[in-house]
C-alpha cells in the first residue's frame, strides 16, 4: 500500500502530535458527532438501526461533519463503531435500542473461524465514508480515523456485551491463554488493516481506544493492553510510514507512562482521574497529551465547568497537548455547555 502522506497543517492535531505545541491548543471530542445533536438524531432515524447508519457512507459522513459546522471543532472522528472490525470478521453484531451491543459470545470454535481476509471488503464503507468527509472537510481541520484496542473488543466478543468487570473475557485469558492470544491475535490484524485503510482513505490521525485497559492487573495490561497495542503500530507504520496514532488506555492510571514509552504511539488519551502534574511531568516529555475533562463537568456546566477548564489549561496547554473529554461526551449534555467549553479553550493565551 503506497500512502502519501499530508503534511499537518499549521493548526490542527496531527501538527500536536507530529511535535508542535499550539496555543491555543487544538480541542475536539470523542464522540462528538452524536445524540446530544439534534441534527444527529434526525439522520439516525431516518438511517433505521445503529448498524446502518455506520454501514451508510452518505449519512455517516453527514453526521461526521455536523459537530464541525456546529462548533468548528479542530478536527473530525469519523461515525463508526469500535465493533465494526469484528463485523467484519463475521461475527453477528446487534446494537439494541436503550441497551447497546450485542454479539453471540464466541467460543474456541468461533475463534478458530475468524478469517481476515474479508475485513478489507467488509469495511468499504467506513473507507468511502473517510474519503467522502475529507473531500468536505476544511484542509486545516484533522480527520481522524479509529478502532478499538484489541482487549477492549476482546471483552464483547467473548462477554457478548459490556459487562462491569468483563468478567468473561478475563476469565478466559486466565484460564485459557493461548486461546485467548489467538483472539488478540486476529484482532491485531484486523485492527492494522482497518487503521491502514482509514489512512489511506484520508484520515490524516488514528486513534485505538482501549476503553476496558483500567480492569486489567500489571501483567495483564502488559500482555493484553501494550503488547498488541505495540504491534497494530508496527504494522500500520509498515503499511503508512510516519502514519500518526493516538493511544487512549483508559483507566490505566500509572501504567500510562510505560504504556506512552513502549507502544510507539505519538500521542496518549487520559481520563479525567490522571493528576495533571503526572501527565505534565512524565507523559508530555514523552508524547504528546489528549484530555482529561470529566464528561459529567461538561453535563453539569456553569463555574465549575470553568475552573475545570482553566485548570487543565493552566496545567497541560504549554506542552504538547489536544484538548479534549477524558471520555465520550454524553448524550444529555447541553449543546451551550460545549459552546461554552470551545470558547473558554480558544480564548486561552497563556
Amino acid at each position: 500500500m503506497n500512502v502519501t502522506r499530508r503534511v499537518p497543517p499549521p493548526r490542527s492535531v496531527a501538527a500536536v502530535l507530529s511535535g508542535e505545541t499550539l496555543l491555543p491548543p487544538p480541542i475536539w471530542l470523542m464522540r462528538q458527532a452524536g445524540r446530544y445533536l439534534p441534527e444527529y438524531r434526525a439522520v439516525r432515524a431516518e438511517a433505521g438501526s445503529f448498524l446502518d447508519l455506520c454501514r451508510d457512507p452518505e449519512r455517516a459522513a453527514e453526521v461526521t461533519l455536523q459537530p464541525i459546522r456546529r462548533f468548528d471543532f479542530d478536527a473530525a472522528i469519523v461515525f463508526s463503531d469500535i465493533l465494526m472490525v469484528p463485523y467484519a470478521l463475521g461475527r453477528d453484531v446487534r446494537f439494541l435500542e436503550g441497551e447497546g451491543p450485542r454479539l453471540d459470545p464466541i467460543d474456541a470454535a468461533g475463534i478458530d473461524a475468524l478469517d481476515v481476509a474479508p475485513v478489507a471488503t467488509a469495511l468499504r464503507p467506513l473507507f468511502e465514508t473517510l474519503v467522502r468527509v475529507r473531500d468536505s472537510l476544511s484542509p486545516e481541520k484533522t480527520l481522524i480515523g479509529f478502532c478499538g484496542a484489541p482487549w477492549t473488543v476482546a471483552t464483547y466478543m467473548v462477554g457478548g456485551r459490556g459487562i462491569p468487570d468483563q468478567a468473561p473475557a478475563r476469565l478466559l485469558a486466565a484460564r485459557e491463554p493461548a486461546l485467548f492470544q489467538t483472539l488478540v491475535d486476529r484482532l491485531v490484524e484486523a485492527s492494522a488493516i482497518s487503521l491502514a485503510g482509514q489512512l489511506e482513505a484520508g484520515a490524516d490521525v488514528v486513534q485505538i481506544f482501549d476503553s476496558w485497559a483500567g480492569i486489567l492487573n500489571e501483567e495483564d495490561f502488559d500482555r493484553w493492553s501494550i503488547a498488541p497495542t505495540r504491534e497494530i503500530v508496527r504494522r500500520v507504520r509498515a503499511l503508512v510510514p510516519g502514519a500518526r496514532i493516538i493511544g487512549f488506555p483508559k483507566g490505566a492510571g500509572l501504567r500510562l507512562e510505560r504504556y506512552a514509552r513502549e507502544t510507539g504511539v505519538d500521542g496518549i488519551g487520559i481520563d479525567w482521574t490522571t493528576p495533571l502534574d503526572y501527565a505534565r511531568d512524565r507523559l508530555q516529555p514523552v508524547v504528546a497529551v489528549q484530555g482529561n475533562l470529566d464528561p459529567l463537568v461538561l453535563l453539569a456546566g456553569g463555574d465549575r465547568l470553568d475552573r475545570a477548564i482553566d485548570g487543565i489549561l493552566a496545567g497541560l496547554a504549554a506542552g504538547r497537548f489536544v484538548f479534549n473529554l477524558g471520555h465520550g461526551i454524553l448524550p444529555e449534555t447541553p449543546i451551550g455547555h460545549v459552546e461554552r467549553l470551545v470558547e473558554r479553550v480558544r480564548g486561552h493565551r497563556s
